[in-house]
C-alpha cells in the first residue's frame, strides 16, 4: 500500500505483499513471499522469512526472528454451539510479540477474541507449535517443537516446555516451570514446580 511506512535500512523481497497503514522500523528484513496486513507493527532489526503471514493489526517488537511458513494472527478456534450448528465466534483482538521473540518454522499463533494474545520478550519457540487465542506466554519462556497450548492459559516467565507437551485452556502455568515433553496438562502449576 502507499501509506506503508518503511524506516531507513528495510529490505522487502520479491512478491512480498503490505497492508496499508503498517509501519516496518528501520533495518528489518522481509523476505519473499510475505503476507504482512494493514495495521502492522514491526520493530527495529526483525528478520522475517519467506512465506511468513501477518494478519491485520499484528504489533512485533525489536529484533525479532520469524521462519518460514509461521502465521501470526489467524482467528482462534473460538465456537459457539447452538442446536447442533456450531458458529464462529468474531475475534476482534490481535497478536504482541515482544523483543527479542524467536519464532520457528510453521508455528501458528491465533489472535485474541477481544484483547491480545500475547508471546513476552526473550521468549523461543520451536518449529510446530501452536499457540490458541488469549494466551499469554511470559518472557523469556523456551518451547519444544510441537507444544500446543489451548485458549486463555496464562504462562509464567522463564517457563520450559518439553516438545509435545498439551496444555489445557484457561488454566495459569506459574514463573520458573519445567514442564516435561509428551505431558499432557489439565491442572494449574504454582511457580517453582518440575
Amino acid at each position: 500500500s502507499d501509506t506503508v511506512i518503511l524506516k531507513e535500512n528495510v529490505v522487502v523481497g520479491a512478491f512480498t505483499s503490505i497492508g496499508e497503514k503498517t509501519v516496518i522500523d528501520e533495518g528489518s528484513h522481509i523476505g519473499s513471499n510475505v503476507t504482512i496486513g494493514r495495521h502492522c507493527k514491526i520493530g527495529k532489526s526483525c528478520m522475517i522469512y519467506s512465506g511468513v503471514t501477518l494478519y491485520d493489526h499484528t504489533e512485533i517488537g525489536d529484533h525479532v526472528i520469524i521462519h518460514s511458513g509461521s502465521i501470526i494472527g489467524a482467528d482462534g478456534y473460538g465456537l459457539v454451539s447452538d442446536n447442533n450448528t456450531h458458529n464462529k465466534i468474531p475475534h476482534i483482538g490481535s497478536v504482541s510479540i515482544g523483543n527479542n521473540v524467536w519464532i520457528g518454522s510453521n508455528c501458528s499463533i491465533d489472535r485474541g477474541t477481544l484483547s491480545n494474545t500475547v508471546i513476552g520478550s526473550g521468549s523461543k519457540l520451536d518449529n510446530l507449535i501452536h499457540i490458541a487465542h488469549n494466551v499469554i506466554i511470559g518472557n523469556n519462556c523456551l518451547m519444544a517443537a510441537q507444544v500446543g497450548i489451548a485458549g486463555s492459559t496464562i504462562v509464567g516467565d522463564n517457563t520450559v516446555i518439553g516438545g509435545q507437551a498439551g496444555i489445557s485452556g484457561h488454566l495459569r502455568i506459574g514463573s520458573n516451570v519445567k514442564i516435561g515433553g509428551a505431558s499432557g496438562v489439565t491442572n494449574d502449576i504454582p511457580d517453582n514446580s518440575q
